[in-house]
């Protein structure tokens, strides 16, 4: 694996100032942060976090934004069309962004809901947000989480099919799937075209309690996840997380 391909996730330390978290990231030695999507480590708002700070502190600790860990997409079909509004300008912005930062990808959340019928609403909006995306450049990847259209295969490749631009597709999660009880080497089959950044934790079931732990210490095959990746060119940059 090539290690210019790690990053790590400031969600751990959402709780402490961006200062903070970036000066534990670049301790610990990593070049590359997934930045968590809200204050105070980002926003979409420009008065609650300004970029122009997160570029100081990031330049500060000599570390690269990789990724920003947003959630644009969440309002996309509600029934308030200024909120429509405000969700599709919000996701621009944040490509925007993410193009100033020099980041290579964004994550969106598909909706609210895991039916057919919100997927296929999604293809729509995501389809115009894709086209711009794509104009500058950003990846956007929906993650596997449970409950959501991305944490169904099934429904996640629907999305991303529908929608058909290598600029949208998903984050894949595996210890995310294994949380939610699917099986991510299947769910890894049925949406592998469509990968597009990728997060790595472990985690174990035990009894009726999903337990995370250190990598190497759960259930997920982090060797057979890497070559998976590999084996179908992914380029993308894998996101340590540890919760």
């Amino acid at each position: 694996m090539d290690m210019s391909r790690a990053s790590t996730c400031t969600y751990p330390l959402r709780e402490h100032d961006l200062d903070y978290a970036l000066s534990v990231v670049a301790e610990a030695g990593f070049k590359k942060v997934d930045l968590w999507g809200r204050a105070p480590h980002f926003s979409a708002n420009l008065e609650e976090v300004k970029p122009k700070d997160v570029e100081k502190t990031a330049e500060k600790y000599g570390v690269k934004i990789a990724n920003l860990g947003t959630y644009c997409g969440r309002e996309f079909l509600d029934r308030d069309r200024l909120i429509r509004s405000k969700a599709m300008a919000d996701l621009t912005r944040t490509v925007d962004l993410a193009v100033r930062f020099g980041a290579r990808s964004i994550r969106v959340l598909p909706g609210v809901g895991d039916s057919p019928e919100v997927a296929e609403a999604l293809i729509g909006p995501f389809s115009r947000a894709a086209v711009y995306a794509a104009q500058k450049g950003i990846y956007m990847g929906m993650e596997n989480h449970a409950g959501s259209i991305a944490g169904n295969p099934e429904l996640a490749t629907m999305l991303s099919a529908g929608v058909g631009s290598r600029y949208f597709g998903v984050l894949y999660e595996p210890c995310n799937l294994l949380n939610g009880k699917v099986d991510y080497k299947q769910a890894f089959e049925a949406f592998k075209d469509h990968i597009v950044h990728v997060h790595l934790k472990d985690g174990k079931w035990e009894g009726d309690k999903f337990q995370r732990c250190h990598p190497g210490e759960g259930d997920v095959d982090w060797r057979w996840v890497i070559d998976a990746l590999d084996s179908i060119g992914y380029e993308g940059d894998f996101a340590l997380e540890y919760e």
